[in-house]
Protein backbone atom coordinates (compact mmCIF):
# COMPACT_ATOMS: atom_id res chain seq x y z
CA UNK A 1 0.00 0.00 0.00
CA UNK A 2 1.11 3.81 -0.81
CA UNK A 3 2.83 5.11 1.73
CA UNK A 4 1.46 8.76 1.56
CA UNK A 5 -1.91 9.60 3.14
CA UNK A 6 -4.67 8.27 1.98
CA UNK A 7 -8.64 9.97 2.14
CA UNK A 8 -11.64 7.51 1.83
CA UNK A 9 -14.03 8.22 -1.00
CA UNK A 10 -17.74 7.02 -0.05
CA UNK A 11 -19.01 4.69 -2.81
CA UNK A 12 -22.26 4.95 -4.20
CA UNK A 13 -24.97 2.68 -5.78
CA UNK A 14 -24.58 1.41 -8.90
CA UNK A 15 -26.18 3.82 -11.19
CA UNK A 16 -27.21 6.12 -8.92
CA UNK A 17 -26.09 9.55 -8.60
CA UNK A 18 -26.13 12.49 -5.63
CA UNK A 19 -28.99 14.28 -5.35
CA UNK A 20 -27.99 17.45 -5.89
CA UNK A 21 -26.65 16.60 -9.52
CA UNK A 22 -29.14 16.13 -11.84
CA UNK A 23 -28.46 14.42 -15.34
CA UNK A 24 -28.58 17.68 -16.80
CA UNK A 25 -26.25 19.37 -14.79
CA UNK A 26 -23.46 17.15 -14.89
CA UNK A 27 -21.50 18.06 -17.56
CA UNK A 28 -21.81 20.34 -20.62
CA UNK A 29 -20.95 18.14 -23.87
CA UNK A 30 -18.49 20.80 -25.61
CA UNK A 31 -16.61 21.29 -22.41
CA UNK A 32 -13.33 19.82 -22.06
CA UNK A 33 -12.95 16.71 -19.62
CA UNK A 34 -10.07 15.07 -17.45
CA UNK A 35 -9.38 11.88 -16.75
CA UNK A 36 -8.19 11.32 -13.44
CA UNK A 37 -7.00 8.13 -12.41
CA UNK A 38 -8.18 5.65 -9.64
CA UNK A 39 -6.07 4.11 -6.92
CA UNK A 40 -7.17 0.75 -5.77
CA UNK A 41 -5.88 -0.37 -2.39
CA UNK A 42 -4.81 -3.74 -1.31
CA UNK A 43 -8.16 -4.54 0.46
CA UNK A 44 -10.04 -4.04 -2.27
CA UNK A 45 -11.38 -0.11 -1.66
CA UNK A 46 -10.48 2.99 -3.50
CA UNK A 47 -8.99 5.70 -1.93
CA UNK A 48 -7.78 8.54 -2.66
CA UNK A 49 -3.75 9.64 -2.64
CA UNK A 50 -2.97 13.09 -0.58
CA UNK A 51 -0.85 15.22 -2.44
CA UNK A 52 2.70 16.11 -0.36
CA UNK A 53 2.46 19.60 -2.34
CA UNK A 54 0.80 22.27 -2.16
CA UNK A 55 -2.66 22.44 -4.00
CA UNK A 56 -3.58 24.95 -6.55
CA UNK A 57 -7.74 25.83 -5.88
CA UNK A 58 -9.79 26.84 -9.61
CA UNK A 59 -12.21 29.62 -8.56
CA UNK A 60 -15.00 28.98 -10.69
CA UNK A 61 -15.39 31.31 -14.06
CA UNK A 62 -18.04 33.87 -14.20
CA UNK A 63 -19.64 32.95 -17.36
CA UNK A 64 -19.96 36.97 -19.00
CA UNK A 65 -16.38 37.30 -17.67
CA UNK A 66 -13.30 36.86 -20.18
CA UNK A 67 -10.95 36.23 -17.54
CA UNK A 68 -9.94 32.91 -16.32
CA UNK A 69 -7.87 33.38 -12.59
CA UNK A 70 -5.46 30.29 -11.52
CA UNK A 71 -5.02 31.16 -7.53
CA UNK A 72 -2.61 28.95 -5.28
CA UNK A 73 -3.12 28.38 -1.97
CA UNK A 74 -0.28 28.06 0.55
CA UNK A 75 -0.14 24.59 2.08
CA UNK A 76 -2.01 23.91 4.84
CA UNK A 77 -2.80 20.69 7.32
CA UNK A 78 -5.47 19.88 5.73
CA UNK A 79 -5.36 20.34 1.65
CA UNK A 80 -7.83 20.55 -0.50
CA UNK A 81 -8.25 20.28 -4.81
CA UNK A 82 -11.21 22.40 -6.09
CA UNK A 83 -12.65 21.29 -9.43
CA UNK A 84 -14.40 24.13 -10.49
CA UNK A 85 -17.55 23.93 -12.78
CA UNK A 86 -19.99 26.23 -14.43
CA UNK A 87 -21.07 29.11 -11.78
CA UNK A 88 -24.27 27.41 -11.28
CA UNK A 89 -23.35 24.09 -10.44
CA UNK A 90 -21.68 22.97 -6.92
CA UNK A 91 -18.04 22.39 -7.07
CA UNK A 92 -16.30 18.98 -6.22
CA UNK A 93 -14.18 18.88 -3.68
CA UNK A 94 -11.62 15.71 -2.82
CA UNK A 95 -10.45 16.34 0.44
CA UNK A 96 -7.48 14.12 1.92
CA UNK A 97 -6.68 14.72 5.61
CA UNK A 98 -3.39 14.02 6.80
CA UNK A 99 -4.08 11.26 9.55
CA UNK A 100 -3.75 12.33 12.92
CA UNK A 101 -2.32 9.20 14.41
CA UNK A 102 0.37 7.16 12.60
CA UNK A 103 -1.51 4.52 10.08
CA UNK A 104 -4.58 5.81 11.12
CA UNK A 105 -6.61 8.12 8.46
CA UNK A 106 -9.50 10.67 8.87
CA UNK A 107 -11.98 9.62 5.91
CA UNK A 108 -12.46 12.28 3.27
CA UNK A 109 -16.28 12.42 2.19
CA UNK A 110 -16.59 13.24 -1.38
CA UNK A 111 -19.61 15.09 -2.72
CA UNK A 112 -21.14 12.61 -5.36
CA UNK A 113 -20.32 13.75 -9.29
CA UNK A 114 -22.59 13.03 -11.70
CA UNK A 115 -22.06 9.69 -13.35
CA UNK A 116 -19.64 8.12 -10.48
CA UNK A 117 -19.45 5.15 -9.53
CA UNK A 118 -17.96 3.30 -6.27
CA UNK A 119 -15.38 3.36 -8.18
CA UNK A 120 -13.44 6.65 -6.71
CA UNK A 121 -10.29 9.37 -8.15
CA UNK A 122 -7.57 10.44 -6.65
CA UNK A 123 -4.79 13.16 -7.77
CA UNK A 124 -2.03 14.89 -6.69
CA UNK A 125 -1.20 18.75 -7.56
CA UNK A 126 0.86 18.00 -10.33
CA UNK A 127 -1.40 15.78 -12.52
CA UNK A 128 -3.98 18.10 -11.80
CA UNK A 129 -2.21 20.91 -13.78
CA UNK A 130 -0.62 18.76 -16.34
CA UNK A 131 -4.21 17.05 -17.36
CA UNK A 132 -5.66 20.59 -17.31
CA UNK A 133 -2.87 22.82 -18.74
CA UNK A 134 -4.62 21.79 -22.09
CA UNK A 135 -7.71 23.31 -21.25
CA UNK A 136 -6.75 26.04 -18.87
CA UNK A 137 -3.82 27.18 -20.75
CA UNK A 138 -5.88 27.99 -23.95
CA UNK A 139 -8.93 29.14 -21.83
CA UNK A 140 -6.25 31.88 -20.11
CA UNK A 141 -5.02 32.68 -23.19
CA UNK A 142 -8.33 33.00 -24.69
CA UNK A 143 -9.67 35.33 -22.26
CA UNK A 144 -6.82 38.03 -21.96
CA UNK A 145 -7.29 38.23 -25.46
CA UNK A 146 -10.75 39.06 -25.16
CA UNK A 147 -10.43 41.21 -21.96
CA UNK A 148 -7.28 43.40 -23.83
CA UNK A 149 -10.00 43.81 -26.90
CA UNK A 150 -12.66 45.23 -24.98
CA UNK A 151 -10.49 47.33 -22.90
CA UNK A 152 -8.28 48.59 -25.42
CA UNK A 153 -8.50 52.07 -26.08
CA UNK A 154 -9.56 53.40 -29.65
CA UNK A 155 -7.17 54.97 -32.02
CA UNK A 156 -7.13 58.31 -31.77
CA UNK A 157 -8.45 60.82 -34.42
CA UNK A 158 -6.20 61.64 -36.71
CA UNK A 159 -5.30 65.86 -36.22
CA UNK A 160 -7.12 68.11 -38.06
CA UNK A 161 -5.45 69.49 -40.95
CA UNK A 162 -3.55 72.19 -40.46
CA UNK A 163 -4.01 75.50 -42.54
CA UNK A 164 -1.56 75.16 -45.20
CA UNK A 165 2.26 76.87 -45.07
CA UNK A 166 2.68 79.79 -47.19
CA UNK A 167 5.87 79.90 -49.04
CA UNK A 168 7.37 82.38 -50.99
CA UNK A 169 8.51 82.54 -54.40
CA UNK A 170 12.18 81.99 -54.53
CA UNK A 171 14.48 85.02 -56.35
CA UNK A 172 15.97 83.93 -59.07
CA UNK A 173 19.61 84.41 -59.37
CA UNK A 174 19.34 86.91 -62.16
CA UNK A 175 16.97 89.21 -60.68
CA UNK A 176 18.66 92.68 -60.04
CA UNK A 177 20.56 93.05 -56.37
CA UNK A 178 20.21 96.27 -53.95
CA UNK A 179 23.48 98.30 -55.15
CA UNK A 180 25.99 98.63 -52.14
CA UNK A 181 26.85 102.18 -53.27
CA UNK A 182 24.86 104.44 -55.64
CA UNK A 183 24.99 103.64 -59.91
CA UNK A 184 26.99 106.01 -61.09
CA UNK A 185 26.01 108.14 -64.17
CA UNK A 186 29.68 108.07 -65.44
CA UNK A 187 32.86 107.14 -64.11
CA UNK A 188 35.00 109.58 -62.34
CA UNK A 189 37.73 111.25 -64.67
CA UNK A 190 38.49 113.91 -62.60
CA UNK A 191 39.97 115.08 -59.00
CA UNK A 192 36.57 116.77 -58.66
CA UNK A 193 34.20 114.03 -59.05
CA UNK A 194 36.30 111.80 -57.30
CA UNK A 195 35.35 113.89 -54.60
CA UNK A 196 32.03 114.53 -55.56
CA UNK A 197 31.44 111.10 -55.19
CA UNK A 198 33.39 109.94 -52.52
CA UNK A 199 32.94 112.65 -50.26
CA UNK A 200 36.69 113.18 -49.71
CA UNK A 201 38.20 116.53 -48.19
CA UNK A 202 39.19 118.86 -50.96
CA UNK A 203 42.36 118.88 -52.58
CA UNK A 204 45.10 120.98 -53.25
CA UNK A 205 44.15 123.31 -55.97
CA UNK A 206 47.25 122.42 -57.63
CA UNK A 207 46.92 118.58 -57.35
CA UNK A 208 47.29 115.49 -59.91
CA UNK A 209 46.95 112.31 -59.62
CA UNK A 210 49.18 109.21 -61.71
CA UNK A 211 47.48 105.97 -62.44
CA UNK A 212 49.47 102.98 -63.65
CA UNK A 213 47.57 99.92 -65.67
CA UNK A 214 48.03 96.56 -66.72
CA UNK A 215 50.04 95.70 -63.63
CA UNK A 216 52.18 93.93 -61.90
CA UNK A 217 54.91 93.11 -64.32
CA UNK A 218 57.97 91.60 -62.69
CA UNK A 219 60.66 93.70 -64.81
CA UNK A 220 58.60 97.29 -65.32
CA UNK A 221 56.67 97.57 -61.94
CA UNK A 222 59.76 97.15 -59.75
CA UNK A 223 61.32 99.89 -62.14
CA UNK A 224 59.01 102.45 -61.82
CA UNK A 225 58.13 102.15 -57.90
CA UNK A 226 61.71 102.74 -57.28
CA UNK A 227 61.17 106.16 -59.44
CA UNK A 228 58.11 107.08 -57.83
CA UNK A 229 60.35 106.41 -54.74
CA UNK A 230 62.86 108.68 -56.13
CA UNK A 231 60.21 111.63 -56.57
CA UNK A 232 58.40 110.94 -53.44
CA UNK A 233 55.04 110.32 -55.92
CA UNK A 234 51.93 108.23 -54.94
CA UNK A 235 50.28 106.46 -57.53
CA UNK A 236 47.25 104.49 -58.25
CA UNK A 237 48.14 100.98 -59.66
CA UNK A 238 45.25 99.08 -61.72
CA UNK A 239 46.26 95.25 -61.32
CA UNK A 240 44.68 92.51 -62.96
CA UNK A 241 43.66 89.07 -61.52
CA UNK A 242 45.88 87.09 -63.45
CA UNK A 243 49.14 89.08 -63.70
CA UNK A 244 49.01 89.31 -59.80
CA UNK A 245 48.98 85.49 -59.97
CA UNK A 246 52.19 84.56 -60.43
CA UNK A 247 53.72 88.04 -59.07
CA UNK A 248 52.61 88.18 -55.88
CA UNK A 249 55.84 89.06 -54.15
CA UNK A 250 55.50 92.39 -56.79
CA UNK A 251 51.66 93.29 -56.07
CA UNK A 252 52.99 93.05 -52.41
CA UNK A 253 55.68 95.41 -52.93
CA UNK A 254 53.87 98.32 -54.37
CA UNK A 255 51.30 97.81 -51.13
CA UNK A 256 54.03 98.08 -49.01
CA UNK A 257 55.11 101.41 -50.55
CA UNK A 258 52.20 102.83 -49.92
CA UNK A 259 50.65 103.01 -53.25
CA UNK A 260 47.06 101.76 -53.55
CA UNK A 261 45.60 99.46 -55.60
CA UNK A 262 42.37 99.56 -57.93
CA UNK A 263 40.22 96.45 -59.50
CA UNK A 264 41.10 95.59 -63.32
CA UNK A 265 39.25 92.97 -63.71
CA UNK A 266 40.79 89.19 -63.93
CA UNK A 267 42.12 88.76 -67.37
CA UNK A 268 41.75 92.05 -69.04
CA UNK A 269 38.53 91.61 -71.65
CA UNK A 270 37.86 93.80 -74.38
CA UNK A 271 34.87 95.51 -74.54
CA UNK A 272 33.37 94.92 -71.13
CA UNK A 273 30.75 96.88 -71.33
CA UNK A 274 28.86 94.73 -73.96
CA UNK A 275 29.25 91.90 -71.40
CA UNK A 276 26.81 89.80 -69.45
CA UNK A 277 26.21 90.74 -65.98
CA UNK A 278 27.40 87.11 -64.75
CA UNK A 279 30.24 87.52 -66.51
CA UNK A 280 31.31 91.37 -65.26
CA UNK A 281 30.74 90.02 -61.92
CA UNK A 282 32.58 87.07 -62.40
CA UNK A 283 35.33 89.05 -63.27
CA UNK A 284 35.18 91.70 -60.61
CA UNK A 285 34.37 89.16 -57.98
CA UNK A 286 37.61 87.13 -58.81
CA UNK A 287 40.03 90.26 -59.28
CA UNK A 288 38.76 91.69 -56.00
CA UNK A 289 39.22 88.06 -54.11
CA UNK A 290 43.14 87.29 -55.43
CA UNK A 291 44.11 91.01 -54.82
CA UNK A 292 42.86 91.17 -50.90
CA UNK A 293 44.23 87.80 -50.72
CA UNK A 294 47.54 88.06 -51.85
CA UNK A 295 48.06 91.94 -50.59
CA UNK A 296 45.56 92.37 -47.72
CA UNK A 297 44.21 95.19 -49.06
CA UNK A 298 40.96 95.26 -50.49
CA UNK A 299 40.42 97.58 -53.41
CA UNK A 300 37.68 99.82 -53.64
CA UNK A 301 38.32 101.36 -57.41
CA UNK A 302 37.68 99.76 -60.79
CA UNK A 303 38.88 100.47 -64.19
CA UNK A 304 37.63 99.11 -66.94
CA UNK A 305 40.33 97.89 -70.20
CA UNK A 306 40.34 100.45 -72.60
CA UNK A 307 38.18 102.73 -70.23
CA UNK A 308 34.86 100.91 -72.19
CA UNK A 309 31.57 102.08 -69.93
CA UNK A 310 28.46 101.46 -70.27
CA UNK A 311 24.88 101.67 -67.72
CA UNK A 312 25.28 98.10 -67.42
CA UNK A 313 28.55 98.11 -66.14
CA UNK A 314 28.53 100.55 -64.07
CA UNK A 315 25.49 99.42 -62.34
CA UNK A 316 27.91 95.62 -62.32
CA UNK A 317 30.24 98.03 -60.56
CA UNK A 318 27.98 99.66 -57.72
CA UNK A 319 26.65 96.35 -57.19
CA UNK A 320 30.21 94.67 -56.63
CA UNK A 321 30.84 97.77 -54.32
CA UNK A 322 32.99 99.94 -56.44
CA UNK A 323 33.76 103.06 -57.38
CA UNK A 324 34.29 103.39 -61.48
CA UNK A 325 37.11 105.32 -62.04
CA UNK A 326 38.63 106.87 -65.73
CA UNK A 327 41.08 109.43 -66.30
CA UNK A 328 41.68 112.76 -68.30
CA UNK A 329 45.27 112.50 -69.89
CA UNK A 330 45.83 109.29 -72.08
CA UNK A 331 49.63 109.57 -73.42
CA UNK A 332 48.74 106.32 -75.78
CA UNK A 333 51.77 104.40 -73.87
CA UNK A 334 50.46 100.85 -74.18
CA UNK A 335 51.11 101.33 -77.76
CA UNK A 336 54.54 102.40 -77.83
CA UNK A 337 54.41 105.49 -79.92
CA UNK A 338 57.47 106.96 -78.98
CA UNK A 339 59.22 108.60 -75.85
CA UNK A 340 58.75 112.43 -77.65
CA UNK A 341 54.64 111.39 -78.12
CA UNK A 342 54.22 110.16 -74.46
CA UNK A 343 55.88 112.77 -72.67
CA UNK A 344 54.11 115.79 -75.22
CA UNK A 345 50.98 114.29 -73.84
CA UNK A 346 51.67 113.62 -70.67
CA UNK A 347 53.13 117.16 -70.07
CA UNK A 348 49.92 118.54 -71.42
CA UNK A 349 48.64 117.76 -67.76
CA UNK A 350 46.44 120.32 -65.75
CA UNK A 351 45.28 120.61 -62.01
CA UNK A 352 42.72 118.56 -60.87
CA UNK A 353 43.16 115.56 -63.82
CA UNK A 354 43.78 112.09 -63.61
CA UNK A 355 46.93 110.76 -65.68
CA UNK A 356 46.86 106.92 -67.29
CA UNK A 357 50.42 104.97 -67.53
CA UNK A 358 51.37 101.52 -68.10
CA UNK A 359 53.74 99.15 -66.38
CA UNK A 360 52.08 96.03 -67.91
CA UNK A 361 51.37 94.64 -70.93
CA UNK A 362 54.58 94.39 -72.78
CA UNK A 363 57.80 96.19 -73.33
CA UNK A 364 57.11 99.37 -70.80
CA UNK A 365 60.73 101.24 -71.75
CA UNK A 366 59.10 103.85 -73.51
CA UNK A 367 56.19 104.79 -70.43
CA UNK A 368 59.64 104.37 -68.25
CA UNK A 369 61.72 106.70 -69.70
CA UNK A 370 58.82 109.19 -70.16
CA UNK A 371 58.08 109.25 -66.77
CA UNK A 372 61.84 110.17 -65.90
CA UNK A 373 61.28 113.46 -67.71
CA UNK A 374 57.57 114.11 -66.82
CA UNK A 375 57.84 113.43 -63.05
CA UNK A 376 60.15 116.10 -61.98
CA UNK A 377 58.61 118.62 -64.72
CA UNK A 378 55.35 118.56 -63.88
CA UNK A 379 56.74 119.54 -60.31
CA UNK A 380 58.95 121.46 -61.25
CA UNK A 381 55.26 123.30 -62.85
CA UNK A 382 54.37 123.15 -59.16
CA UNK A 383 51.90 120.40 -59.52
CA UNK A 384 51.43 118.53 -56.50
CA UNK A 385 51.01 114.08 -57.27
CA UNK A 386 48.05 113.03 -54.56
CA UNK A 387 46.85 109.78 -53.24
CA UNK A 388 42.76 109.32 -54.89
CA UNK A 389 42.69 107.56 -50.99
CA UNK A 390 44.72 107.41 -47.98
CA UNK A 391 45.48 103.31 -48.51
CA UNK A 392 43.40 101.48 -46.34
CA UNK A 393 45.16 99.56 -42.99
CA UNK A 394 47.20 96.72 -44.89
CA UNK A 395 46.44 93.46 -42.96
CA UNK A 396 49.45 91.06 -43.02
CA UNK A 397 49.32 89.67 -46.57
CA UNK A 398 47.81 86.02 -46.96
CA UNK A 399 50.82 83.76 -47.55
CA UNK A 400 52.00 82.59 -50.92
CA UNK A 401 50.31 80.15 -52.02
CA UNK A 402 50.74 77.90 -55.51
CA UNK A 403 49.75 79.41 -58.93
CA UNK A 404 46.17 78.58 -59.87
CA UNK A 405 44.32 79.71 -63.00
Amino acid sequence: MSDEPTAEVSPLEPGTVDSEVTAGEASTPDEATVALPAVVASDGETVATAPDEATVALTPAVPDEATVALLAAAPVRDSAVMVAGPSDESTVPVRSGAPDDEGAAEPAVAESVPGATRTGFSLTRRQLLIGLSGVTGVAVVAGAVAAHSATKEPAAAPPPPSSPAVTRPRTPESAAVTPQLPVQRRPISTLAEYRAATGAAPFPADAIALTIDDGPHPLWTPKILRLLDKHHVPAVFCMIGNQVLGHEAVAQTVSRAGHQLANHTWSHPTKLAAKPGPFVQKQLVKAQAKIKNTTGYAPTLFRSPGGDWSPQLLREVAHAGLLALDWTVDPRDWARPGVNKIEQRMLSTKPGQIILCHDGGGDRSQTYNALSVVIPALKARGLQFVALDAPAEVQTPTPLQPSAA
